[in-house]
């Protein structure tokens, strides 16, 4: 692992849940190693589980709900000029927004499994002008499972949680398929009604 990264997660360590929060917040290390490493303090009983999860799933909605406002009030113009900073290229916002045009709302909650669109989503939301309470109903929602799946991780790694990444592929191929049943039958009820 980086040093970068490194001194990032120690220094996030320090803050304890809030450093959590923060991690996920900021976004300059992907979520899955913020919150293995919230996984390996839990396993040092540096962290307690229940309020690791509640600071994982805030600063994961948090962090989402500042792209969505960048989308809502800034939108394509002032992403394609700045997402740059903040990892979010033309390609991924062009993605993005041909799955919400293509799947809806529900695709806020399905695509935070995908990689690639995972972080971008949120943007043609805003742009869409999804209502808030939706968007964050959905965000949280996926954010809950995601959470608590690597900071289990984490904690079961112990001092091998650096590589939870290629661990944990295997088991996100599943997560993915799972999200998509259950986008499938939200558009089936919803379709039928």
């Amino acid at each position: 692992m980086s040093n970068f990264i490194y001194t990032v997660l120690t220094m996030l360590s320090s803050l304890g849940y809030l450093g959590i929060a923060l991690g996920l917040m900021i976004e300059i290390i992907p979520s899955e190693i913020v919150l293995g490493y919230g996984g390996y303090l839990i396993s040092k009983g540096m962290l307690n589980y229940p309020m690791a999860i509640i600071a994982g799933i805030i600063g994961g909605t948090i962090a989402q709900l500042f792209l969505y406002w960048a989308g809502y009030y800034g939108g394509r113009p002032f992403l394609e000029k700045y997402g740059k900073y903040v990892l979010i290229h033309k390609k991924h916002i062009d993605l993005s927004e041909q799955w919400f045009e293509k799947y809806g709302a529900g695709v806020i909650f399905t695509a935070r499994f995908i990689p690639v669109v995972r972080h971008a989503m949120s943007i043609p939301a805003g742009i869409a002008k999804m209502p808030i309470g939706k968007f964050t109903l959905y965000t949280v929602a996926a954010m809950i499972p995601w959470t608590i799946f690597f900071l289990y991780l984490g904690e079961v790694l112990g001092n091998n949680w650096a590589n939870i990444k290629t661990i944990a592929q295997p088991y996100v191929t599943p997560m993915i398929l799972a999200a998509i049943l259950i986008a499938v039958v939200y558009f089936w009820i919803k379709r039928k009604k």
